[in-house]
């Protein structure tokens, strides 16, 4: 039986409300995930809205307009990876420059639109996605910061923007996992906040299972690194507060990052577009919300060409739960919308939750899958970690 760690302890603190905020452990923890977490008290604090107020910067500008990419997938073949994967990044790199009404082609010279402040991409607009062992995932997995994520950041660097996207990544402190990460790049072309996967659904695959390590697959070490502030982390910039989440239908979670201060949300599943999902969030939790998704993708090895493309396109909807704007179609599009960020602020009012009603039934609840999966032996296969999935259900029902 695995020792318990200080985390298991904190993790009921948690629940019962011991644990108090700390401004200055949960900014370094929200945006840098990569940097060692305050001990004591500071470790456990995270940053909660109070009396209406979170944490946040003063903003640079009243308001902001935001694009979402729904972008195809182009898996990178592993026959000739350098070659496919310099592709794909080209093909991103375009996009963001429609995004901007500033292509290439045109010398720089915007011809119609107004700049764009932030861009939004899905869950893999680059690597693209494929049942790839361990091994096969390492050798696509990113360096963060890195070549692919430097000619982003030179592009957001270009227009002045702020450039989120999704990839696999590998990290130095968690030697052969492949992480499922959300980057946010900022104009100065550098890392703003490096976001990991919460958790991966489990018993979607049939007889697989998902292998990129999420926060749940690790969750004591991961919160002795970081803290608690980093297991749903929220990046503070001057556009306003920003959260990425590649976790499709987990509206406690949605709840949680709005509670934390996210004020604009971007949900990035590919495979499974989240227009729907981004609609009732936006309007449960009372921010903005940019659900964006892949586009038919006709040259995606391996899968059909319209898979994950069922849930009508990609959305940016406002805290009412009125959309902005949407995709027509499910083919490569990009749509933009204007956010009154600074008013936003004035009048928002989070959203408030009766926690004497539902915190006893929280504290008692046991999910059937508990965290700290791969702490003990990573799965090389979609097979292997599907055998652990069903190990793990049946020592939860004793049989």
């Amino acid at each position: 039986m695995r020792k318990k760690t200080s985390s298991n302890i904190d993790r009921r603190a948690l629940l019962t409300g011991v644990a108090a905020a700390s401004v200055a452990a949960a900014t370094a923890t929200a945006t840098s995930p990569g940097a060692p977490a305050a001990s004591g008290a500071g470790a456990r604090s995270i940053a909660v809205a109070q009396g209406g107020s979170y944490e946040k910067l003063t903003l640079k500008q009243d308001f902001i307009n935001v694009a979402a990419i729904q972008s195809q997938l182009y898996s990178v073949d592993l026959r000739d990876k350098t070659a496919t994967n310099l592709r794909n990044l080209q093909r991103v790199l375009r996009l963001i420059d429609l995004a901007q009404n500033s292509p290439e082609e045109w010398n720089g010279e915007r011809r119609w639109g107004s700049k764009v402040d932030l861009i939004c991409m899905h869950e893999f607009p680059i690597q693209g996605f494929q049942p790839w062992t361990r091994k096969e995932l390492n050798q696509i997995a990113y360096e963060l910061p890195g070549p692919e994520s430097e000619a982003i950041g030179e592009r957001a660097k270009r227009y002045g923007c702020y450039i989120s996207f999704g990839c696999y990544a590998k990290e130095k402190d968690w030697p052969d996992h492949v992480i499922n990460m959300s980057v946010l790049v900022g104009p100065d072309g550098k890392i703003v906040s490096k976001q990991w996967k919460a958790r991966n659904i489990l018993g979607l695959f049939g007889d697989g299972a998902l292998i990129g390590t999420t926060v749940y697959d690790v969750l004591d070490r991961y919160v002795d690194m970081y803290g608690w502030d980093a297991v749903l982390p929220v990046a503070r910039t001057d556009i306003g507060n920003i959260a990425i989440t590649a976790v499709g239908a987990e509206p406690m979670l949605y709840t949680c990052l709005g509670l934390k201060g996210a004020e604009i949300l971007v949900l990035s599943v590919t495979g499974g577009s989240n227009a729907e999902s981004a609609i009732a969030t936006a309007r449960a939790n009372r921010l903005y919300t940019v659900g964006v998704g892949n586009a038919v993708s006709p040259n995606n090895i391996g899968f059909p060409e319209s898979s994950g493309t069922r849930d009508e396109g990609t959305v940016i909807v406002d805290p009412r739960g009125t959309v902005l704007a949407k995709t027509d179609n499910h083919h490569e599009d990009i749509i933009t919308a204007r956010i009154p960020i600074a008013d936003f602020r004035k009048t928002r009012r989070v959203q408030e939750l009766p926690m004497a009603l539902m915190l006893p039934v929280f504290q008692q609840y046991q999910p059937t899958f508990q965290p700290n999966a791969f702490m003990d032996k990573l799965p090389a296969t979609y097979q292997e970690a599907g055998e652990l999935v069903r190990k793990r259900m049946s020592m939860k029902s004793g049989s």
